[in-house]
């Protein structure tokens, strides 16, 4: 079996139905020693809302791990990053070959893909539910 998908994050709240868990996502360059001097890195705080298990308490301020299947991660990459691409390469394509002006035909693909990310947006929640997440001690 491939390896879970996991983030160690603290616990915000908790109580019977979900758990509430704080992750702090870095970039490669939050853990460099000259982080502080270039400016460069970044990392950023998200919220991440887990069906909390039965039997299982927690509080608030404990460490935890955050998981996710390995299978899930790949659906969010390809949902997120590769079939917007494939969608803004086909259009620039697809436009330029019917003779639109590159200008006009870069336009209508950006707008293209921000309806992609819209439409995204708006099943947020029906997507939401084929990414189950659950939490390891």
């Amino acid at each position: 079996m491939a390896e879970l998908i996991s983030h160690k994050g603290r616990v915000v709240s908790a109580d019977s139905k979900k758990v509430s868990v704080e992750i702090v996502s870095e970039s490669a360059c939050a853990a460099c020693h000259a982080a502080g001097l270039c400016g460069m890195s970044e990392s950023r705080k998200k919220i991440v809302e887990v069906p909390a298990p039965a039997g299982m308490e927690y509080v608030s301020g404990q460490e935890v791990e955050v998981c996710l299947a390995p299978k899930t991660g790949l659906k969010a990459v390809l949902l997120s990053y590769v079939l917007p691409v494939m969608f803004l390469l086909i259009l620039i394509l697809s436009l330029s070959l019917i003779g639109l002006g590159e200008l006009a035909a870069g336009v209508i693909s950006i707008l293209g893909v921000a309806l992609y990310y819209l439409i995204l947006y708006l099943f947020k929640d029906r997507l939401a539910e084929g990414y189950e997440f659950f939490i390891r001690r």
